[in-house]
């Protein structure tokens, strides 16, 4: 009989398959890979997990809980604009370098594919879109913002910069980007990081 695992092993095997499928891709990850390195069979991950899918589905929906907790208190509904703004990307900093398995798995969902993307971009990008887009037109009725902004586009055009934002410090190319662009020491420079990207952000957007 098998017996059952501990929520220690199980807590194991979801960071281990996390941290592959973020370097690896869902393709490139292997499930015999993950089962040695948690210290586990093939055989007892698929008691668990029907297939390699049903794995990389759990890895997806704990990343997305995760960034849910992020975006709750973010984009409540009292939110002001620039509040919104300035928390996001210092929650976005923090939580890039707290977990950045989480960043590189959303970055190899974008670049190498998995399965049923259609359904994980909405599920990954709906709450956002969906509370940014509220926002600008809020921020827009109320005349904080350009009278000729389109708050669905802008809503994009500022998830495209905030999507690079956590890359920049998750993600091995984009760290090194980063630096080459900004001196090797921009890593120590979260502050100034938020003052001038809030500084390109609102320069856009206000009637200022």
């Amino acid at each position: 009989m098998l017996k059952p695992l501990t929520q220690k092993q199980i807590d194991k095997l979801i960071s281990v398959a996390i941290d592959a499928f973020g370097e690896k891709g869902y393709n490139g990850a292997s499930i015999n890979k993950i089962a040695k390195d948690a210290h586990l069979s093939v055989g007892v991950i698929y008691k668990y997990y029907e297939d390699k899918e049903a794995l990389f589905g759990e890895c997806v929906k704990l990343s997305l809980e995760y960034l849910e907790e992020i975006f709750a208190d973010i984009t409540k509904n009292d939110v002001t604009l620039e509040s919104m703004i300035e928390d996001l990307i210092l929650h976005l900093q923090e939580a890039a370098r707290t977990h950045p398995e989480y960043f590189r798995l959303y970055h190899q969902i974008i670049v190498s594919g998995s399965p049923h993307p259609d359904k994980i971009a909405h599920q990954i990008e709906g709450h956002a879109a969906s509370a940014y887009s509220r926002i600008l037109a809020e921020a827009k009725d109320a005349g904080v913002v350009r009278d000729d902004l389109d708050p669905q586009l802008f809503a994009f055009f500022f998830d495209n910069l905030m999507m690079m934002l956590h890359f920049s410090y998750a993600c091995d190319y984009y760290k090194d980007r980063f630096r080459e662009y900004c001196g090797d020491d921009i890593m120590d420079k979260d502050e100034h990081v938020r003052e001038q990207l809030m500084k390109f952000i609102l320069a856009a957007i206000s009637t200022r």
